[in-house]
């Protein structure tokens, strides 16, 4: 028997454990990991040149091809390789379509990201929940069906909504098995706040930004509506956890941890609200940055599992929509797909001690898990051959001209970290290498996911 190729000469890293061995890859599944003399000989090998070989990371927050990016499948793909992601979840905003926003369905939004998209990398979407309405509450059954088994909502900003409609959706989802994630922000706190702030002697300054959405309003809401999931049996997701306050409200809420999940952001464990003296508006996004006590607790509910995923929330603008105007005026979000590896890496392995498998376990592994995605985020037989070859000692200098995103700034522009994707492979077909992209658009796959089984986690 002669496989298609084998990874050699590195060091393999699982949820679980750290060991030196070779990985054979046959129609871009993975069919065996151990010593390369005991594997099949193959058609290809590749040299990992005693580096790491992680799994592929998979990003279940991202913002492509739709409301608040201007990047494409092609640009957003292409970054996303670039740096090691070889699995990416998006966004597919209800009533969003191109550039405005009209009365549409959920199925209508999937169907707009599907269409003649040409993804490098394997992706999914979260519908977003932006309406109101029966309808809304109807179309979720076709559509778990269908594969798409997790929708997100909000609390705050223009596409609220009501706590009463959330709690229908989580009775809905609940039924089904499929995952409900919220932004939660409470929307009258923020409001108030916001021009309290705005009319303060100080409030012109980018730096006063974190006070109009303070971290007891992101607490206040995240409690809410995880007491309303848990009340209604569904499946939990908050996304970007910022603050020791937001941990805590959904620490609180967890009873045996089934139900009950949530992440933060790379952003959120490297930076703190100082950046907003540095950088401006380009670091405006929401939630805001807290204090560096803040990071630090961010860092403890990882390692204690409140908080079970790092994902960049990775929002393309043109640094024009951020900069060309008052912090109020600013568009959220900020772009990182190709460099959060490496940051994060740089930050949680090298400064503060966390082990490899707990890396793969916050970037790989747990959103596989979460998101229902049996074959993506571990190296082992049967699992698809996503694969990233990183070198966990290069030092190297971000530099945003040299990224693949459209976004035309990076608030990691200048910053000096270590480690470095080598090569990233998608089903066992190399897709990028040494930051260039080697693989043709359109090999990725629009995946269909699997309810999600929460109790084995």
């Amino acid at each position: 028997m002669t496989i298609d190729t084998l990874v050699a000469s590195g060091t393999v890293v699982t949820v679980d454990a750290v060991f030196e061995a070779a990985v054979a890859i046959d129609d871009g599944t993975i069919v065996g990991v151990g010593d390369e003399t005991a594997l099949p000989a193959a058609d290809r090998r590749i040299d990992a040149d005693g580096n790491l070989v992680l799994p592929g990371v998979v990003d279940p927050h991202t913002h492509i091809a739709g409301y608040n990016s201007i990047d494409s499948y092609e640009s957003g793909t292409a970054a996303a390789a670039a740096g090691g992601v070889t699995t990416l979840l998006t966004f597919a905003w209800q009533g969003w379509d191109d550039g405005e926003w009209t009365d549409g369905t959920l199925r209508e939004a999937v169907e707009r990201h599907r269409r003649d998209a040409a993804p490098l990398i394997d992706c999914g979407v979260h519908p977003v929940i932006t309406q109101e309405s029966r309808t809304v509450l109807e179309e979720l059954p076709g559509l778990v069906e269908g594969g798409i088994t997790s929708f997100k909502m909000f609390t705050t900003d223009d596409i609220r909504l009501s706590n009463g409609f959330i709690g229908e959706v989580f009775r809905e989802l609940g039924d089904l098995g499929a995952v409900g994630m919220v932004h939660t922000e409470d929307y009258s706190v923020c409001e108030r706040r916001g021009e309290a702030v705005r009319a303060a002697p100080d409030g012109a300054s980018t730096a006063a930004y974190p006070r109009s959405r303070p971290d007891y309003a992101e607490a206040m809401a995240a409690d809410s509506i995880a007491r309303l999931a848990v009340t209604a049996d569904a499946k939990y997701y908050g996304v970007h956890t910022t603050s020791e306050a937001a941990a805590d409200a959904i620490a609180a809420v967890r009873t045996d941890g089934s139900n009950v999940r949530a992440e933060t952001c790379t952003h959120y464990t490297v930076f703190d609200e100082s950046l907003y003296e540095r950088c401006g508006n380009a670091a405006i996004m929401s939630p805001p940055l807290r204090t560096p006590s803040d990071v630090d607790a961010l860092f403890e509910e990882l390692r204690d599992g409140v908080l079970s995923v790092v994902s960049t929330d990775h929002v393309p603008l043109p640094e024009s929509r951020k900069t060309d105007g008052p912090w109020w005026e600013s568009a959220f979000g900020v772009n990182s797909l190709q460099v959060s590896l490496p940051v994060f890496h740089d930050e949680a392995v090298r400064n503060r001690g966390l082990s490899y498998p707990a890396l793969v376990r916050l970037l790989c592994t747990a959103p596989a898990r979460t998101f229902g995605l049996p074959r993506k985020g571990r190296i082992e037989p049967g699992a698809d051959a996503d694969l990233i070859v990183f070198d966990p000692e290069e030092t190297h200098t971000i530099s945003a001209d040299r990224l693949h995103s459209n976004a035309d700034y990076s608030i990691y522009d200048g910053r000096e970290v270590t480690g470095r994707v080598k090569r990233t492979f998608v089903r066992g077909e190399l897709i990028a290498a040494d930051d260039d992209i080697v693989g043709d658009p359109g090999h990725g796959r629009f995946l269909d996911r699997s309810i999600p089984d929460w109790d084995e986690q």
